[in-house]
């Protein structure tokens, strides 16, 4: 990091002071240059000038860097573990669909999730485009609908050799009667939710007390399919805490109780996903939760005999969420009250980063100039007439800090939501009509060309008026 501020200035209540003396910083992902902020080697403050805000933006680079460090902590923890199964990534293509980042996931060395009808057609245009091919690995989750089922019939009639329906219900098993192939299938084990949810076990899956009666009566002699995966997911995801490791321990006993009278089912898929960063104090230690995860299978198999199982996780958010930011520009200071004040931006933080009010999600919040002036805590409110949309808590100290501001300043103070990468566009309706007819932002994607250097270009403008106005009928 290079010095900007004066010793003058060192001495006051500055925002830099703040972060500096509260988090390790400069720390991967985000460093200062010249007194403005940079996210993974870019300026922000160049893409502002470039193309103004506000502006949404996907760092393809770092989607690699995310999966490439997965595999290793997988590979390196069964290497060290002597553990017979191989590993496999999947990507869940529910987190982010855009073109640009299945295409960046592909190109290193992952299979795919899919969870519903419209995601069959996704696969068929990346096979099209010979970016997948049909020894790829393609589980199916979700709800099938007839339509799901008849793509997932279709992909085993095309020869895609490695599409694995999983079952949500048992019900299901009877929708591929009509195979003309045998279907390879998985069995998903429903989990205890945590204790605070609304409901104690999860729609999705089979009790784990039905599973084997299930498998000995309706599979193991159906010649319509084959099992070869069990499939649990803990919604909360991947944690180091007792509900986590309390639900994957009766998922390993009830993996070996079926292994042990399908010796042909050799896969185990561990649903959930690691956590991304949300604060610059974030600790999490991924290293060691995989070594425990492939230890525990390991013991687990070796004690009651039977062969260690290749293993699956499906990471969506952890894949692409940091990839993502959202930048926007303060439109204007209000004081609402002796202690309540507001920064305006020039969006909708409904419209932009719907997981901040719909399940109040936290996101890395920074300001990407007026590091070296004061701070204040403030409230940050979109432009649409809800009154939910605003945002003023950070996960670790529910207030939210930023440069005072006002209008005297020569140049507006500009902020961004970072690794806001997962399901945003997709909760949000990517393109489609918004909340106070707000626009989409433009959207821009960033990548290194050979030499290494920067390549920016626009994915998508800005929404203008007649894009909303024809799909409402007008």
């Amino acid at each position: 990091m290079r010095p900007f501020l004066s010793r003058e200035k060192e001495m006051k209540n500055t925002y830099f002071n703040l972060i500096d003396q509260t988090y390790y910083f400069p720390q991967e992902g985000f460093d200062l240059e010249d007194g403005s902020l940079f996210f993974n080697g870019v300026s922000l403050k160049y893409l502002i000038e470039e193309y103004g805000t506000p502006f949404k933006l996907t760092y393809l680079p770092r989607i690699g860097a995310q999966i490439k460090k997965a595999q290793n902590w997988f590979n390196k923890a069964i290497k060290a573990n002597r553990y017979k199964g191989k590993y496999y990534y999947c990507y869940c293509t529910k987190c982010c669909h855009f073109q640009h980042v299945l295409t960046e996931a592909l190109k290193h060395d992952v299979h795919i999730e899919t969870s519903s009808s419209f995601d069959i057609d996704l696969i068929l245009k990346l096979h099209q485009e010979g970016k997948i091919n049909k020894t790829h690995l393609l589980i199916h989750n979700g709800y099938k609908t007839a339509d799901y089922i008849r793509k997932i019939l279709l992909l085993n009639e095309l020869g895609f050799k490695n599409s694995i329906t999983v079952l949500d219900s048992m019900a299901e098993l009877d929708k591929y009667h009509s195979a003309k192939n045998p279907v390879k299938i998985g069995i998903r084990m429903a989990t205890d939710l945590q204790p605070q949810s609304d409901y104690y076990t999860s729609r999705l899956g089979i009790r784990p007390s039905k599973i084997l009666d299930f498998y000995k009566n309706k599979i193991a002699d159906n010649p319509k399919v084959q099992l070869k995966m069990m499939h649990f997911f803990v919604d909360s995801g991947i944690k180091d805490n007792l509900y986590y490791w309390g639900e994957f321990q009766k998922a390993i006993k009830k993996f070996v109780e079926l292994k042990k009278v399908c010796p042909e089912m050799k896969a185990l898929n561990l649903g959930g996903g690691f956590p991304i960063r949300n604060n610059l104090g974030f600790e999490y230690d991924h290293k060691y939760i995989v070594n425990e995860i492939v230890q525990n299978i390991k013991e687990a198999c070796d004690n009651e005999g039977v062969e260690e199982p290749d293993l699956f996780t499906e990471f969506g958010k952890y894949t692409v969420g940091e990839s993502g930011a959202v930048i926007f520009e303060v439109l204007e200071h209000k004081k609402q009250n002796d202690t309540e004040n507001w920064y305006i931006i020039n969006n909708s933080l409904m419209n932009t980063i719907p997981d901040a009010w719909s399940i109040l999600e936290k996101f890395i919040l920074l300001p990407i100039n007026h590091w070296d002036k004061e701070y204040q805590r403030v409230n940050i409110g979109g432009i649409s007439c809800d009154h939910s949309d605003y945002y003023n808590s950070e996960e670790l100290n529910q207030q939210v800090f930023l440069p005072k501001v006002d209008s005297k300043s020569k140049e507006p103070l500009y902020v961004g939501f970072f690794h806001t990468g997962a399901y945003q566009d997709s909760i949000s309706g990517y393109g489609g009509i918004k909340h106070c007819l707000i626009p989409s932002p433009k959207h821009i994607v960033i990548d290194r060309d050979k030499t290494g250097n920067f390549v920016s270009k626009v994915f998508r403008e800005q929404q203008e008026p007649e894009d909303m106005l024809r799909i409402l009928g007008y």
